[in-house]
């Protein structure tokens, strides 16, 4: 058996991992896009390194658009295998998958005009919104803790990892002359306390393992803390300045978790009288679909629908659908406090919205999760001067803000926490995944101080015998 590792090798985009066992079975572990790479990503996402229509199965952690963003261009190109996942997993990738090809449809023709004007071929999307509606098809849905049979020889089942709705580590169990081999691929992992998540829960003990190391250098503070801080930006913004709190955030996820935290606020009577803009659509449709999971939500946000039955809105807060809509927010001068994707920066509303209010100090911009190196995220919270949006020079003026404890990846101890649940000595091998070369190191030496031995970081196109 080998495993080819394709994306997220030694940076946090693209997760590709491909098992190929003895009889030729090929399973890939995530199918997710690189971002925020400019013109760079659109090559290394079509560069797959696998023939798509040989590909039995998708075993998909999370919905997010890293790991889950290449399912329709690999339909496009002939998969027809399965995508198995949780039943959240699936009604997430619904909306965000479309959104996806929504998106590059979108900015590929903007890109085409400028290639007609030099007299240069036009090039197609990855995929469409089309090709993204139809992969639905191919997707099966496995609740928590039950293990599925993909084969005679093969079976996954997930397990919690409380990193985004529905998302779960996969153990697949793949017999093979007799022995069976375990390989536990946990995607990404959350923090043990989460606003509106379960916890992490542990998973059965593997000879393998395939772990991610976003923040494997990096400790967050409490949640408490955060809460505090995004009060008090609030205030110090909106009522002591008169200006506007601009939150970059992704969709889903994110967003749900600050607008629950506002909820709470705005219940305790702690919110200042601003109004809240949720400019989304994609955050709006995904809102729904956390109000149809509360099931799988944490044990607070129960307590809080015994007297509030939703979690996720309250007087002063407003989803915005429409493009003229959002439009009208940049002409409002009032206070107030604007949500918008996409987290990193680089593309959606988020980037109208930074263009008409980051060149006012009375304003801030405040981010509230990772941002990749060399996005328009990594360059505003890296202390730029000056900005380019839309080819447009912005001279930063607004005061910039990060809250890292929203992030929905543990740090460095969370994660090693979370990977207590294995016996060391009976893990052969642990691949670092998911995370840029300085963090990774620094987690190798954090997870051999607990144990684990045989650590490996590869590179992308490295393949290995299991």
């Amino acid at each position: 058996m080998k495993i080819k590792f394709i994306g997220a090798a030694r940076e946090v985009t693209g997760s590709k991992h491909l098992i190929t066992t003895e009889n030729g079975k090929r399973i890939l572990l995530d199918c997710g896009m690189f971002q925020g790479k400019g013109l760079e990503t659109d090559g290394m996402n079509r560069n797959l390194m696998f023939d798509p229509a040989k590909i039995d199965h998708v075993i998909l952690t999370h919905a997010h658009i890293d790991h889950s963003g290449l399912i329709p261009y690999i339909y496009k190109l002939g998969f027809r295998g399965s995508v198995i996942c949780t039943s959240a997993t699936r009604d997430l990738c619904a909306i965000m998958l479309a959104d996806s090809g929504h998106i590059q449809e979108g900015d590929v023709k903007w890109f085409n005009k400028r290639r007609i004007q030099k007299g240069l071929a036009p090039v197609d999307p990855i995929y469409t919104e089309v090709d993204a509606r139809a992969c639905m098809e191919l997707f099966i849905t496995v609740a928590y803790g039950r293990k599925f049979n993909i084969d005679a020889n093969t079976r996954v089942k997930f397990t919690n990892t409380g990193h985004m709705l529905g998302s779960g580590t996969a153990l697949l169990e793949i017999s093979e002359n007799g022995k069976t081999t375990r390989i536990a691929y946990t995607g990404d992992i959350g923090r043990p306390a989460s606003r509106i998540l379960r916890a992490p829960e542990p998973f059965p003990q593997c000879d393998y393992l395939i772990t991610e190391a976003t923040y494997g250098n990096r400790l967050h503070p409490h949640l408490q803390e955060a809460e505090g801080e995004l009060l008090r930006v609030i205030r110090e913004t909106c009522v002591e300045k008169g200006g506007k709190v601009i939150i970059p955030s992704f969709a889903i996820g994110r967003t749900q978790e600050v607008v629950y935290a506002l909820n709470n606020f705005f219940n305790q009577g702690l919110l200042p009288k601003v109004n809240i803009y949720v400019d989304s659509p994609l955050a709006v449709n995904a809102t729904d679909i956390f109000r149809l999971h509360t099931d799988i939500l944490n044990a607070d946000v129960a307590h809080v629908m015994l007297t509030d039955p939703d979690p996720f809105g309250f007087n002063s807060l407003y989803y915005i659908k429409s493009p003229d809509e959002s439009k009208k927010l940049n002409s409002n001068n009032r206070p107030c406090v604007i949500i918008s994707a996409s987290g990193m920066m680089e593309a959606g509303r988020i980037k109208h919205h930074l263009a008409n209010n980051i060149e006012n100090p009375k304003n801030t911009i405040l981010a509230v999760g990772y941002c990749s190196p060399r996005t328009l995220g990594a360059r505003i919270l890296d202390g730029a001067d000056e900005v380019s949006i839309f080819g447009v020079r912005h001279p930063v003026k607004a005061k910039v803000e990060r809250i890292e404890a929203f992030s929905g990846h543990g740090d460095s101890v969370e994660m090693a926490d979370f990977l207590a649940c294995q016996d060391t000595s009976k893990v052969k091998k642990v691949f670092l995944v998911h995370g840029e070369y300085e963090a990774q190191l620094a987690y190798k030496n954090t997870l051999e101080k607990r144990g684990f031995s045989h650590i490996e970081i590869p590179v992308a196109g490295e393949e290995t015998e299991l």
